[in-house]
């Protein structure tokens, strides 16, 4: 666990962030309403409804103002429905007016067959809490280890406008190929066809257009 929580700002995070356990743990599910766990310096497993991170709430009552102390939130609690958990990354979160965190699973990376992530967008511009996510176990009577040096969840920064209001709702489908227009043709053809006939095309073209691209957007930048 971080000595102390930490506030997350947007711009820390231009392209996402991942962030590991704080700690080695495991759990048991029996594929029912009971989980037990157990953590790096113990042998015992121990029932799972709300547990503290060992010695937090100590260290948590240390900072807290008087009226806040003993309100640390929990490192891990079980819900009522069977085999979901959440899990505290020791984080609170706070991001700029107009920016969200969308918190999901590592992209690009393994994922674990004892557990699957639930995602989504938190608006910690306007909610500052703990940065917590939730996890549906999915293997029964046999330890699921979480390894903290191994990414647990990415954090990425999202505007509002993007995904709610006016702009996520101007779209437009056609019914069929009849609907594409010139334009879309000619892009299928720069996209698809056109590598496809080249068989001295460079693997990774796309990537490194995009990298240049990029590159090339923040030259221009003032």
């Amino acid at each position: 666990m971080r000595s102390t929580s930490t506030a997350l700002n947007a711009t820390h995070f231009p392209s996402g962030e991942t962030l590991g356990s704080p700690m080695r743990f495991s759990f048991i599910w029996d594929g029912g309403t009971d989980v037990i766990w157990n953590h790096e310096g113990t042998d015992d497993w121990y029932p799972l409804t709300s547990a503290q991170y060992p010695d937090f709430v100590a260290h948590f009552n240390s900072f807290a103002p008087e009226e806040f102390r003993d309100y640390c939130p929990p490192f891990l609690a079980a819900f009522k429905e069977p085999g979901i958990v959440q899990i505290w990354t020791g984080l609170v979160a706070r991001t700029a007016p107009g920016w969200s965190l969308l918190v999901r699973p590592p992209a690009n990376l393994p994922r674990s067959q004892g557990y699957d992530f639930f995602e989504g967008i938190i608006e910690t511009d306007r909610w500052y809490g703990p940065l917590f996510t939730n996890v549906r176990l999915t293997r029964t009577n046999a330890p699921i280890e979480f390894d903290p040096e191994f990414p647990l969840l990415q954090v990425q920064p999202v505007h509002r406008s993007v995904y709610g209001g006016e702009a996520i709702a101007d779209y437009r489908v056609v019914a069929g190929l009849g609907g594409l227009e010139p334009r879309d043709w000619e892009a299928f053809h720069q996209t698809v066809i056109k590598p496809s006939a080249d068989p001295n095309r460079p693997r990774g073209a796309y990537g490194v257009s995009t990298r240049r691209r990029r590159a090339s957007d923040k030259s221009d930048e003032p």
